[in-house]
């Protein structure tokens, strides 16, 4: 047999799994400095990406000789996924629905991004600014000056800056447009805990998403050049005011993302390219990471540590991450991050029914979560044997297809120097 026909065929498998069982979690211990004051994860949440997922606490299946997760760790809610496979090595939670912050940009970012030309120039107007809220971060975009669509996306990814989204938004036809591509694009990637209201994260009412959401998110703006790029730049310089009659001058912006740059009792991370931070009074601390060591490479999400620890989002990602690359071939996968919509086979409406999301995604795209069918394993022998058969033939007819869609990173993480 090919490696192409291997290759297939594990895909295909990996894609039914879910679907024909419910893998029991494997407990791990939990940190003791969880606040039981806390708000507890809903008993049922999404399934996609599979059954185990959906359980509220902590999900893995460690193996022979591989390390326990660091008791250090708070999050409400976290992941260690690997960013090439798209294997879920544990999660915690996965899929509660919780304020994002700005680790929604990556979706504005992965959105819009393609859609406007970085040399593009545009002039500010006031109008562009009255909607930035209060007590937003800023990378200080001022009035009647202009900027480039570079310069705009370097204060989106470097500083969170809220003025830059706007200012976007706006050249990508307003903020209510913006919004909707978000919502479309997010259900395009199965991102179905997620739900726009604002394109900068600013707390607003409904406005949520998940550490496995945000985790699709980025690794769907990680094959873009671009967002590669602009996530992993470490520090930049942006246009000061054009004062008339003098050159203009420039500020030094550096990336809020301490595990990139360091700070405050924070080493920089090695290996690590990116890619977003949020921090709002609703939300807590976000983050989403993506690392590389020895060839592989793992994204961590994680959101609302209850730990009184300085900078604890960066410290607990560290953590995870160094445990993701500990644990490598070491722990079955406990899911996967599902392919995007249309990536998916077996149905004319871009659903698949033998994906892990395939039948939530249409029952459920905009309600509550509630476990579908193929999440809890409540098929049909003869729906089974269609599926198998169906998939099967079609994965084999286009494996170099499908082989593409196992979204490997560029090389952007191997070439970033040791910190």
């Amino acid at each position: 047999m090919s490696a192409l026909t291997k290759t297939a065929l594990t895909f295909a498998a990996a894609a039914l799994l879910p679907a024909l069982t419910a893998v029991p979690a494997a407990a791990a211990a939990k940190a003791d400095t969880r606040d039981e004051k806390a708000p507890k994860p809903p008993s049922v949440m999404s399934t996609v990406g599979g059954a185990q997922l959906g359980r509220p606490g902590t999900q893995v299946k460690l193996a022979a000789g591989a390390p326990v997760l660091p008791k250090d760790v708070t999050g409400r809610s976290w992941i260690v996924a690997d960013a090439e496979s798209g294997e879920v090595l544990a999660a915690h939670n996965a899929h509660w629905r919780l304020p994002p912050a700005s680790t929604l940009k990556m979706l504005f970012a992965d959105t819009v991004l393609p859609k406007l030309s970085k040399d593009q120039k545009h002039t500010v107007t006031r109008s562009e600014l009255d909607g930035v809220g209060v007590g937003s971060s800023l990378v200080g975009i001022k009035e009647s000056q202009t900027y480039s669509v570079h310069d705009l996306w370097l204060g989106v990814f470097l500083r969170s800056g809220n003025d830059a989204v706007h200012v976007l938004s706006e050249m990508n036809g307003g903020i209510p447009r913006t919004v909707q591509e978000m919502q479309e694009h997010a259900e395009e990637l199965q991102a179905l805990d997620t739900r726009v209201v604002t394109p900068d994260g600013y707390d607003e009412k409904g406005q949520v998403s998940s550490a496995y959401d945000l985790t699709l998110i980025a690794r769907s703006g990680l094959q873009k050049k671009d967002f590669r790029e602009y996530c992993a730049t470490p520090r930049a310089q942006f246009p000061g005011e054009q004062k008339p009659g003098k050159k203009r001058e420039s500020f030094q912006i550096q990336n809020t993302n301490r595990l990139l740059t360091g700070e405050s009792g924070v080493a920089p991370y090695q290996g690590i390219a990116g890619v977003k931070n949020g921090n709002t009074t609703h939300a807590g601390s976000t983050f989403t990471g993506v690392a590389e060591r020895n060839g592989k490479v793992l994204l961590v999400t994680v959101m609302n540590p209850s730990s009184k620890e300085v900078h604890a989002v960066y410290k607990e990602t560290a953590r995870l991450l160094d445990w993701g690359f500990a644990a490598a071939g070491k722990v079955e996968p406990v899911g996967e991050l599902v392919p995007p919509r249309s990536a998916d086979t077996g149905s004319s409406d871009g659903s698949d029914a033998s994906s892990p999301a395939g039948e939530e995604g249409k029952k459920n795209r905009h309600g509550p979560d509630k476990a579908s069918a193929a999440g809890t394993g409540q098929t049909t022998g003869a729906g089974v044997a269609v599926s198998v058969a169906i998939v099967a033939l079609v994965l084999l007819a286009v494996a170099g297809f499908l082989v593409n869609r196992r979204w490997p990173l560029p090389d952007l993480v191997r070439r970033l120097p040791r910190r």
